[in-house]
């Protein structure tokens, strides 16, 4: 079963998109479910299929991020040899994801250089537009016009 992965996956080789999938298992978490927390072991990477997750950190909390759109990746510290989550996830509203284990991806991965190369940069990507958003969240000032950097 294919599921839209939109930016992560576009353009994507349609077998390399297919055994992706496969590698993944469609899991389900109702509203409140916490995902995971920061501090946690990173095992599991995730894409949104359908739902709400919302990103925290710290204690008290403080919201940095909400998945709303088919294909928004997160987890991605269980792809960079990062040990532990960095932040904690939890479900808004009921919510499908698809769940890779750690192992098993970077496994598939290894096996798909050119196309895993692809997936890391468009990776690397993602995370760069959730860190100008974090800047946003820190620096409220409209920085990008005031050339503040």
């Amino acid at each position: 079963m294919l599921i839209d992965q939109g930016e992560l996956l576009w353009g994507m080789d349609f077998l390399f998109t297919k055994d992706f999938m496969a590698v993944s298992a469609k899991v389900h978490f109702e509203k409140g479910t916490v995902i995971f927390r920061e501090g946690d072991k990173a095992d599991y990477f995730y894409t949104l299929v359908e739902g709400r997750v919302g990103l925290t950190i710290g204690e008290p909390a403080k919201e940095i991020y909400i998945f709303d759109k088919a294909g928004e990746a997160f987890g991605w510290s269980s792809l960079v040899d990062r040990n532990y989550y960095s932040a904690s996830s939890e479900c808004l509203e009921p919510s499908d994801l698809l769940q890779f284990e750690k192992k098993s991806l970077n496994e598939f991965l290894l096996k798909n250089v050119d196309s895993a190369l692809i997936f890391y940069k468009r990776l690397a990507g993602m995370l760069g537009n959730r860190l100008i958003q974090c800047y946003k969240l820190i620096y409220p000032l409209n920085w990008l016009q005031t050339g503040a950097r």
